[in-house]
Formats: structure tokens, sequence, C-alpha cells
């Protein structure tokens, strides 16, 4: 039976991590022009209950466990906890009666997805890094469509089932303002601006290398910090073309804008931005130390693509953390024009489509 006067309905799920949620964000927009009743589904108290929550969509809650490759007390209690959120998720999903699901990953996203199957609802999985991470693998065997961000990982996913579509990045990310971004830090006009990300979670060695080099880049260049919770240095504070921020929301758009070159760690959904964003960019991926390695491939495919500057954790100086910056710089036309040729850039038109396609083939079938 399709949905009343033949609106379609959709469940996004997605959580642990803000970059399991805003893909799902920039999606909203362009789902609602169309006309779709959306819903929500994650963890009873995560992240993505705090980041949806401005949005005004129906969130339902399920209990969630990790599935962890070590040992761990946990490992005997959370199997519980997915087999009590795949029946949470199964009772919501039989009241919501939607159309499709998509999801964009994360522990929370297995029991909704697995759910989803049971009760034949086509469902449409999103994997952001070079290696599909445990659960999404957990739901590859019952997705319709499997989403990726790199040329690699299509051959690792079922070959009828692989799109390689990039990431959505919110559209309000394309709409900054330079002149804001000027007035915001206070900068001149005639210089080049590094605008560095080092986000929170491993990001001392970044920080650390970046205001070691401030003598050699500020002679050349300008610097936006986005440092991290509690990391702004006070001793930094009042140095001419250096501003540090701990984080930035709304200005994100405008300093992006004002960004000559990009310094970055090399999450999948950051890296996602500055490609869509065609910003030149030197990466600095997390060491498999701190990490179970993501982002270094991750780094590796956009040097491939001719479209970074990469940068071992473990090599990391404030030398060389200048020299290639300046190296970047003067080179940027060649990783613009890089950027430009990808075949990741149209991800909100290409995921839109795979959802409306399953969508109406589940209202077609009658189920």
């Amino acid at each position: 039976m399709s949905n009343q006067a033949n609106t379609k309905k959709i469940v996004l799920t997605g959580g642990g991590t803000a970059g399991h949620v805003t893909p799902n964000i920039a999606l909203l927009p362009h789902l609602q022009n169309l006309g779709y009743e959306i819903s929500y589904m994650g963890s009873y108290d995560g992240i993505e209950k705090r980041l949806i929550a401005d949005f005004d969509i129906p969130y339902y809650g399920i209990a969630t466990g990790k599935f962890r490759r070590y040992l761990d007390i946990k490992n005997l209690t959370d199997p519980f906890k997915v087999i009590k959120g795949f029946s949470e998720a199964r009772n919501y999903l039989k009241k919501i009666r939607p159309d499709v699901v998509f999801s964009k990953g994360g522990f929370v996203s297995v029991p909704v997805v697995r759910a989803a199957a049971s009760l034949k609802i086509p469902c449409i999985i999103h994997e952001s890094d070079m290696t599909p991470g445990l659960a999404n693998k957990l739901c590859i065997p019952v997705a319709e469509k499997v989403c990726c961000n790199f040329p690699e990982t299509l051959s690792m996913l079922p070959e009828k089932k692989a799109i390689l579509t990039g990431s959505p990045i919110r559209e309000e990310l394309t709409r900054g303002d330079k002149i804001a971004a000027l007035d915001f830090c206070g900068f001149t006009a005639n210089k080049p601006v590094i605008l560095v990300i080092g986000g929170s979670l491993g990001a001392a060695s970044v920080n650390e290398a970046v205001r070691k080099a401030l003598p050699k880049l500020l002679e050349d260049f300008q610097i936006v910090h986005i440092c991290g919770k509690d990391k702004v240095d006070n001793m930094l504070l009042h140095t001419e073309g250096y501003i540090q921020f701990e984080y930035v929301k709304a200005e994100l758009k405008d300093l992006f804008a004002l960004a000559d070159v990009v310094v970055s760690r090399a999450g999948a959904n950051s890296i996602c931005e500055i490609l869509a964003l065609k910003k030149p960019n030197l990466l600095i991926p997390l060491s498999a130390k701190s990490s179970r390695g993501d982002q270094i491939l991750n780094a590796k495919s956009f040097e491939s693509q001719g479209f970074s500057i990469v940068i071992d954790d473990d090599d990391l100086s404030p030398e060389l953390l200048a020299d290639k910056v300046t190296e970047l710089y003067f080179s940027r036309q060649s990783y613009v024009e890089a950027m430009h040729d990808s075949g990741q850039l149209n991800s909100v038109s290409t995921i839109i489509q795979l959802i409306e396609d399953a969508a109406n083939k589940k209202e077609e079938s009658g189920n």
C-alpha cells in the first residue's frame, strides 16, 4: 500500500560522531523540497540528537551497542543493546512506514538498517572512508545501494551496489563571504590566507607545528587557526596576522571563502568539504597509532588524484610544514584544476536520485 496522499517518507540514520550526521543534514533541504516526510533515528542521547534538534524533525531514540574487535567487558552486554535497538527500530519503522532509509553509518545505524531490511524497506548506505568500517560491513549485505567517497572503495564493495558519489556537504558552505571573513579576522586583503583546521581529536601535533612555524609563515601569509576546544594559546593572542578559534560554526563558510589554502586532518567528511569547495590543501592524517589508519588511506587517495599534498604525522615538523604550505600556494592552480575534474562533486544530486529511485520502486511494488 502506498503512503497516504502519495507523500513519500524517509528515515535518516547515523551517529556517534558529527561526521555521521552532517551529511544527513546536508540532504535535508533537498528532501524537504521534494516533499518528503523526514524522521531521524539515532541513539538515546548521542551527538546526533543534539545536532538534529535544530531542524524540527521527529527524532526516535534507540538502544545502541558498539562492535569491538578487542577484548572489553562491554562485549558481553552490548549485543543485548543491539538486539533491543533492533526491536525498537523495527517498531518505530512499522509506525512510520517509510519508503526508504538512508544511513550515514556509525554503530547506531546497524539495528536501523537491519530492521528496515526485515520489513522490506529499501536502504541506501554511505561509507565515508576508503575501507568500509565494521558497522557498514554489517549493513552492506542488506543494502540496496552503497555510496562511497573514493574510487578505490568501489573494488571493496558488491559491484552492482557500489556508487561513487562523494559526500553530501552543507550547501551554506558554498555561500561564504570573503569580505565578512576579513572583517571577522581583522585581516588585510593584500596577503594570502591559510586556514588550519586542527580539530580536537589528535590535533596537538598540528597545533604545535603551526605555532612553531609562525615566524616563517607570517612573512608571507595570514593564518586562521581552528585549534579545538581548550587549545587556544594565550601567549599568541595578539600576534599580528594570526587568529585562533576553538570552534567556528556560522562563520566557517566565510573562512573557507577567504582561504587560499587549507591545512587539515584527513577525516573523510572534512576533506570532501575541501574538495567540493576546490580549496588547495595540505593534509596531515592521524597516525595509525591514533586511529584505525583510515585517515592515512583517505589522504593518500586524495594525493594520488592530484587534490592534495600530504605530510605523515610522524614526519611533521615546523620546517616541513612551512615548506609544503609555500609549495602548495605557488602551485595551487594545478590542485584546483584536478578537483574541478573530479567525479565526486555532484554528491547531493546523485544521492537524492538514488533515494528517489528506491522510494519509487517501493511505492510501485506496493510493499
